[in-house]
């Protein structure tokens, strides 16, 4: 402590912990002196730092920390460079409208008069004009701390920016001799929840809404991501199995309504959008998909959101009759309670109840039968492989998947459980999002489902690194079909008759020779196996499960078939 007041970096990393910052994935350079001196202090509490030895790994760790724990970490990393390996994973949380405080250092602003001046050559190169432009698309605020600023104070503004509705990534440079330079107290440091508490809807649009689906015969609800909480999650439940209502989850990035209850009725449209009469979108940036499917002309359709145009994406043009901004959860639960007074035809209410049971039942049960009926075949089918996890996992284990595996194969009953891919759609956020996922729920197994495409983007080594030296012990499963099966399906959707469908080896999509992913594992300490025959993925899994137990890391590459 210098005159009692201590250097920003100091007053930078207590703050975080004053709001409620508990980790720090870090990956340093030579900006982060002034931090590495503060934390050998210990002067005061500080958010505990966790080494990731890639951006990429880092911000996926951010990312699935905040699915779970429902509260957002830091990401600190060098400069440009560190910032660049960050963006992928910043559009992926931007999308998904995951909060995160991504610091990066930049380079000393001075050539000399400070003891953080420049000292080494890079201290030139690495400098840009302007850092933050580089991220500014994708963040909700950007801002380089500057000398004279209270620390604290930039730390509040990002925290509470970065969570208030529609929640995302913020982010802050932090020039060397600003955080090595005596800190400047904050007017006022009292501690408050972070974020601006969402409004709740209006009850004329909920009223509106209320009137739209109590008149329809079959009204249907459509969403990706309602279930980002447990009250969410219960909301949905309660208002679905009341008024009779379908639940689909299309392009699913959060598990929205267990797939056990009576109105769930797929990932997938299916028939169900062409036969709605009203259709009520709740969090879902892209509820279908126009060229291939689209509500009758005469259906009504509500969207239910913090930000029900979704505003960030630049062209959106989708049907839409009324529009109901505020916190869905609150309006799920102003929405049953309407419903409640208007609902009075009790006989088509359970018409419809059996209807859609009907529909579920012959949906789940067509796909197990079709399981069995694969389970011979090599290499191994997908199907036999969601069969399998679902008769081994439990019952509450969380499920990451990038194209690992089709979540209607998967039996997914317990809230906060699966945590699919993005919109952005940038690979190799799978990897570290189990890693996060793990650190706040290191009760329950998560498992880390995978495409080998997706495997080789996630910076496995990094990842198998800060699994085994935190005693994070996930299990990542590699579907390895050989190929970006994406690729080829996009191909093939444009092309059906095309050369490149008749070509022996398509262009540009196939991943041969397939590495020995199940010996990258084994090179940081955890176990790895490869399955290539059927009967042995069941016994596989169990040995991987017993291995988690032991706290070691587990990893099985599945050789599957190129289909989905």
């Amino acid at each position: 402590m210098e005159n009692g007041k201590g250097i920003t970096a100091e007053a930078f990393l207590a703050r975080l912990a004053e709001r409620g910052v508990e980790y720090v994935f870090a990956n340093a350079g030579t900006d982060f002196a002034p931090i590495i001196e503060a934390l050998s202090r210990k002067n005061r509490k500080y958010p505990r730092f966790i080494t990731v030895p890639h951006e990429n790994v880092a911000m996926a760790m951010a990312n699935g920390y905040y699915r779970m724990a429902g509260k957002p970490a830091a990401v600190m990393v060098h400069v440009t460079v560190g910032t660049a390996n960050t963006v992928c994973g910043l559009m992926n949380m931007a999308r998904d409208n995951v909060p995160v405080m991504l610091c990066a250092g930049r380079t000393p602003i001075t050539e000399t008069g400070h003891e953080a001046s420049r000292n080494g050559a890079i201290h030139w190169g690495q400098e840009s004009f302007d850092q933050g432009g580089m991220v500014r698309e994708f963040v909700k605020w950007d801002y380089e701390l500057r000398t004279g600023q209270p620390a604290g104070a930039l730390v509040d503004r990002a925290l509470d920016i970065a969570m208030s509705e529609p929640r995302g990534p913020v982010y802050m440079c932090l020039p060397r001799e600003v955080l090595a330079s005596e800190a400047v107290p904050m007017r006022r440091d009292n501690v408050r929840p972070l974020g601006v508490e969402p409004a709740a809807p209006s009850h004329k649009s909920i009223e509106e809404a209320a009137r739209i689906l109590a008149k329809a015969e079959y009204p249907l609800i459509v969403t990706a991501a309602a279930g980002r909480s447990v009250e969410a999650f219960e909301a949905l439940a309660a208002l679905a199995k009341d008024f009779a209502i379908p639940v689909v989850q299309p392009a699913a990035t959060d598990l929205s309504l267990s797939t056990d209850h009576p109105m769930f009725c797929g990932f997938e449209l299916g028939s169900h959008l062409g036969e709605a009469d009203a259709v009520l979108v709740i969090n879902a940036g892209v509820p279908w998909m126009p060229r291939l499917a689209k509500p009758k002309a005469s259906t009504k359709v509500i969207h239910m959101g913090v930000d029900p145009l979704v505003s960030r994406h630049p062209f959106r043009e989708y049907e839409a009759d009324l529009l109901v901004g505020g916190d869905p959860v609150a309006g799920l639960v102003m929405l049953r309670e309407s419903l409640a007074g208007l609902v009075k035809d009790k006989k088509a209410l359970e018409s419809r109840r059996k209807k859609v049971s009907a529909a579920r039942t012959e949906m789940l049960d067509k796909r197990d039968k079709f399981a069995v009926s694969v389970k011979d075949q090599t290499p191994i089918h997908p199907a036999w492989l969601g069969h399998c996890l679902n008769q081994v996992k439990a019952k509450d284990a969380v499920v990451v998947n990038e194209l690992g595996v089709q979540p209607g194969r998967l039996d997914l009953t317990t809230p906060l459980s699966f945590i699919g891919s993005g919109l952005a759609g940038g690979l190799g956020a799978g990897l570290g999002t189990a890693l996060g996922a793990k650190l706040a729920a290191p009760e329950r197994e998560v498992i880390g489902c995978v495409g080998d495409g997706s495997y080789m983007f996630g910076n496995p080594v990094p990842m198998h690194f800060v699994a085994r030296a935190e005693n994070l012990p996930t299990l990542t499963v590699v579907s390895n079909n050989h190929s970006w099966l994406a690729v080829r399906q996009s191909t093939l959707a444009v092309y059906p008759d095309g050369a490149a469908s008749k070509a022996n080896v398509m262009p540009i999509q196939d991943l041969n020779p397939s590495p020995a992913f199940e010996r990258v594992i084994e090179s940081c300490g955890g176990v790895g196996e490869k399955v290539e025959a059927p009967e042995d993925l069941a016994p596989a899994l169990k040995r991987s499960f017993e291995a988690l137990r032991s706290g070691t890391p587990a990893l099985l590459n599945v050789s599957v078939q190129a289909i989905r």
